[in-house]
């Protein structure tokens, strides 16, 4: 079957296969006449490639490589194609946050939701079509960007004014993830992904000085707090009961000790010890006006800890499998203050990989230890 479009003579496509948890998207400036194209380049919907690694850019195939990138501002690329291009020594924008957050749509999913909160805050009401819309464009955005990237969005830091949208859209992905790593059927994901996007709207509910809270809550302030899961069931009559009951029971722990209805083991269902997880992991690697963000590594060793009392042992089990691979190769900034690069990590001491640090690869521990991941934005 032809490629929908492609190039002449030497740049012609070949029918392939794409790997696109392989992808990473990268500002389609950082091509430069000079640059030898190891790996071949994708179009910035990572379906279509439109350059074959082998060439030398010049002025006249960077423009062709354009023109079938639909003009877009960005491609997607391979490993070391991606490290040729942001590592340059030259003074080319990295693969920033907002940058990152245009090409994949996550902007655009990030303001949707803000106005679906903001609708929920002044009416008291859910609403549903807007929701599924949202929840939709979401789950598409699974199948289009590649792992790699929606990753490091959810990973980056981020404006600590923006947390409650971003926090419903970056847990609704963590949630489609997971249904992905558990190789759950699409409608089951799609599930996961809505439940994600959702499971806090009960929050609409509480006073604004508490929810905007710029610091730790006072124990009376909490215990508010954690009537917003009932909130959110009660807000959402419209919906079916397994997505109302995934929002209701994601603070509950498999201990019987969570809220609001200290509810445990086998009661508690699928759907919400799932978003138990993605909620815990987003809430510990964001930014807040009252806490530095934690670094993916110790976060997943916190979960670890948390098997089997908080959380479903198997669950956590598959998000620590699965979550590390994509970071490999990422930048960190380091407790000394240093940047690093995860070159590799063991998941039996997931809390210490080993990071490049001027060159030189060491095991990081409790006195060289990662705080947080590393954007340029």
């Amino acid at each position: 079957m032809p490629p929908k479009r492609g190039f002449s003579g030497e740049l012609t496509m070949s029918d392939t296969v794409i790997n696109k948890d392989n992808l990473r998207i990268v500002p389609f400036s950082l091509l430069y006449e000079g640059m030898v194209v190891e790996e071949d380049i994708y179009d910035s919907t990572a379906s279509i490639m439109i350059a074959k690694g082998g060439i030398t850019l010049d002025a006249n195939r960077i423009e062709t490589i354009k023109k079938h990138n639909d003009y877009s501002s960005f491609i997607n690329v391979t490993g070391n194609t991606y490290k040729a291009l942001t590592q340059r020594e030259h003074d080319y924008p990295v693969e920033s946050r907002t940058e990152m957050e245009e090409a994949s749509g996550y902007t655009e999913v990030k303001d949707d939701t803000f106005q679906i909160l903001g609708e929920i805050a002044n009416t008291k009401n859910v609403p549903q079509e807007a929701l599924y819309s949202v929840s939709e464009n979401l789950s598409n955005r699974l199948e289009t960007v590649p792992q790699s990237s929606v990753l490091a969005l959810i990973n980056a830091l981020a404006p600590v004014d923006e947390y409650l949208q971003r926090h419903c859209v970056n847990v609704s992905l963590l949630n489609g993830l997971m249904g992905k790593w558990m190789n759950m059927p699409k409608d089951e994901v799609d599930t996961l992904v809505l439940i994600g996007l959702l499971h806090d709207c009960g929050k609409a509910m509480i006073p604004t000085q508490i929810l905007n809270a710029p610091r730790k809550l006072t124990v009376t302030e909490f215990e508010v707090i954690k009537n917003h899961p009932k909130f959110g069931y009660d807000l959402l009559t419209e919906f079916p009961e397994h997505v109302r009951l995934g929002a209701r029971y994601h603070h509950e722990k498999i201990s019987g000790l969570g809220y609001p209805n200290r509810i445990g083991g086998d009661n508690l269902p699928l759907e919400a010890r799932i978003t138990a997880v993605s909620d815990i992991y987003d809430a510990m690697v964001s930014r807040r006006s009252y806490k530095k963000p934690n670094s993916p590594f110790s976060i997943m060793a916190m979960l670890s800890k948390l098997q089997g009392t908080d959380l479903d042992k198997e669950l956590v089990d598959i998000f620590i499998s699965n979550m590390p691979h994509d970071l490999v190769d990422k930048t960190v900034m380091m407790s000394d203050g240093r940047l690093g690069v995860i070159r590799s990590f063991d998941v039996k001491d997931i809390e210490y990989p080993m990071i490049e640090v001027n060159g030189r690869v060491i095991k990081s521990n409790e006195d060289l230890y990662c705080v947080s991941m590393h954007n340029d934005d």
